[in-house]
Formats: C-alpha cells, structure tokens, sequence
C-alpha cells in the first residue's frame, strides 16, 4: 500500500499543492478586499454618525445571507456560468476560485461587520467630540481598534476556504481535495486520503496559531 501511496504523491502532490495555493491565494485577496469592503458598507450604512443609508444595507444584507445560505457544492454549480464568462473555462484552479471568493466576500463580510460593531461606541463619540472627520474615524479609530478581530475573523475565513477548496476537487478544482477524491475515495488508495487529511490539519493548525499570534501583538 505504502509503495503505492508513494508512487502517486510523487507524481501529484506537487501538482495539488500549486493547485490549491492558486486557489487560496486568489480568493483570500478577493475575499481580504472586498469583504472589507462590503462590511465597511454594512456597518457604515447601519450608522446615522457615518453614512446611513437603509435600502443600501438591506439590500447588501440580503445579497450577503442569500450567498451565505447556499452550501458550497451549489454555489459552484449555480455560478459555473458566470466562472465561465470570467475565466473562458468551467474547472481548474482559477475557475474554483470563482464560487471561492464569492463564499469568502460574503462570509468575511459579516465578520467584518460584528468586528465594527464591538468597537466601543465611547471611543467613536470621543473621536466625534474631538472634531475628527468621518474618514479619519474610519481609518484611525475603527479600523485599528477593530484590527485584532479582524484578524481573527480572517483567520476564520482562511480555514473555512481551505475545507471548501478540498470540496472544490468533486467538481473539477484541482488540488489537495481532487486527489482525496481520486485516488483515496475512487481507487481505495487508504494511504493517500490519509496523507491528505495529516496535510490540510497541519495547514488548518499553522493558520491558526499565524491568527492568534497577530491578533494578540495587535491587541497589545
């Protein structure tokens, strides 16, 4: 078996492992940006202090928990026309990164979100009093003092994309999830999914600790 096992890692770890990275990388940039941005959005447009807009943050509320609701697998279905509009091909890495980014926007959205809104409401009112202009309050006071669970939540996200992306191999992303699925699933290659499985809790660690370091030096 192991003689086996060998043999295919050989031949497609490396493979997986750019796959995935691809993957990662792409939609965590997407997923960092916009996510930011679109809970900024959400958290900004909920406050008369900043720039309340009711219609717009329902509306983007909505679009949010719509994307939230649908699990992963028929994320990647339903959107396979618009990954091909995008990219000109519906599988491989850059097109998984499609359904990916949009899961990871909507997600760390709303993670954003909760992070604004623990900022203490004290500090905002002090920075108002002061005479501070919205977009230094934004940059200065919220943002920094919401850094350490933005982190965290990024950190939550990260691991919550790494799961998705081995789920993306069922579909023809490639990857570390496409050689559980072919060779440990379909070829009973017991050595391979095992393999895997040790990579992506190794990863899911490493990920972790990486968090929890930068938001504690942020939090000091």
């Amino acid at each position: 078996m192991w003689d086996s096992t060998l043999q295919i890692l050989q031949r497609e770890l490396g493979k997986a492992l750019y796959e995935t990275a691809i993957m990662l990388g792409l939609s965590l940039f997407l997923g960092l940006v916009f996510g930011l941005i679109l809970g900024l959005l959400l958290y900004l447009s909920a406050h008369k202090q900043f720039f309340y807009h009711a219609t717009l943050n329902k509306v983007l509320g909505t679009i949010v928990n719509v994307v939230r609701s649908i699990p992963f697998i028929i994320l990647v279905v339903f959107t396979l026309p618009l990954t091909f509009a995008l990219t000109g091909t519906k599988i491989g890495p850059v097109a998984a990164a499609v359904p990916l980014s949009i899961c990871a926007i909507a997600f760390y959205a709303r993670l954003v979100e909760g992070s604004l809104k623990e900022v203490d409401s004290g500090v905002i009112e002090a920075a108002v009093a002061s005479g501070a202009n919205k977009r230094l309050i934004i940059t200065d006071v919220l943002l920094k003092e919401a850094a350490p669970s933005l982190i965290r939540g990024f950190t939550v996200t990260f691991i919550s994309l790494i799961g998705f992306s081995a789920m993306s191999g069922m579909v023809g992303g490639g990857g570390i999830g496409n050689i559980a699925i072919q060779y440990g699933y379909y070829r009973y290659e017991t050595g391979v999914m095992l393999f895997t499985i040790i990579i992506l809790v190794l990863f899911v660690q490493l990920v972790q600790w990486l968090g929890d370091h930068y938001a504690h030096k942020l939090h000091h």
